[in-house]
């Protein structure tokens, strides 16, 4: 989670490799009302294929979680973006300085007129990633956010489907992309 996370994975798993393209694809907050949960939405470069079942929109690459309805009304009137999240403006910068078209695919897990549960920026180590002993500590002392967090994660689960959908449609189309890193 986060841009630093995002530049060391982006050169992990580019390394030497130069695609024609790249896709970045994960979840974000819903800054615009009229999104709802599962919306599938995107941004990409001039000359990107493009990618049916998703919303063209324009996606907010934040350097912390957006917790609050008013947060996030606030972000959507500052930068007149439609969605949040926290990685894609460090990939696609990566893929501009290499040459490399890039889409950000994102789908809503969180719609605008609903708080997150956690702020789960406080709840990340040093090295950005979630620390349980936080998260089972604020529990402790907070056990009423455990059905909010379910909801949470069926949402999650339920937006993680439908983007997998889009992206199942999009990259067997035309079967293996030969412009996509091999493993």
């Amino acid at each position: 989670m986060g841009p630093r996370n995002a530049r060391r994975w982006l050169e992990i798993g580019l390394g030497t490799r130069r695609p024609g393209s790249l896709i970045t694809a994960g979840f974000a907050g819903g800054l615009d009302p009229k999104l709802g949960l599962g919306d599938v939405v995107a941004s990409s470069d001039p000359g990107f294929r493009p990618i049916n079942g998703v919303r063209s929109a324009r996606i907010h690459c934040a350097d912390r979680v957006v917790v609050t309805v008013q947060g996030k009304a606030g972000l959507r009137t500052q930068t007149g973006a439609d969605a949040v999240e926290m990685e894609s403006g460090v990939i696609r910068d990566g893929c501009r300085e290499r040459g490399i078209l890039a889409a950000t695919v994102r789908v809503i897990s969180d719609v605008a007129g609903e708080d997150l549960p956690l702020d789960f920026g406080t709840l990340l180590t040093t090295d950005d990633r979630l620390h349980f002993g936080k998260l089972a500590w604020r529990l402790a002392r907070s056990p009423q956010l455990v059905p909010a967090l379910m909801r949470l994660q069926k949402n999650v689960a339920i937006a993680g489907e439908r983007l997998a959908e889009v992206l199942a449609g999009h990259l067997g189309s035309r079967g293996r992309r030969q412009d996509l890193p091999r493993s």
